[in-house]
């Protein structure tokens, strides 16, 4: 049962890793050629999202960045 948790954790981890490689990459070509991916305004709308709704937003937020670049 420990293997089977286990792999399905690395593919969780191997998943959340290639997202957040394609953010970068997106963002990446946002910059160099602005309005191709417009994944800057996505990523403020998401983080404007958060933060709108006050403290319990902004926990949230952290808490979600935390588990996303959780080693």
């Amino acid at each position: 049962m420990d293997s089977l948790f286990g792999t399905i954790n690395g593919w969780l981890k191997a998943i959340v890793s290639l997202g957040l490689g394609l953010v970068v990459v997106f963002l990446v070509v946002d910059v160099l050629f602005p309005g191709t991916t417009n994944i800057v305004a996505n990523l403020a709308d998401f983080v404007n999202g958060f933060t709108s709704r006050g403290l319990v937003g902004l926990v949230a937020f952290i808490i979600v960045v935390a588990v996303a670049f959780e080693d």
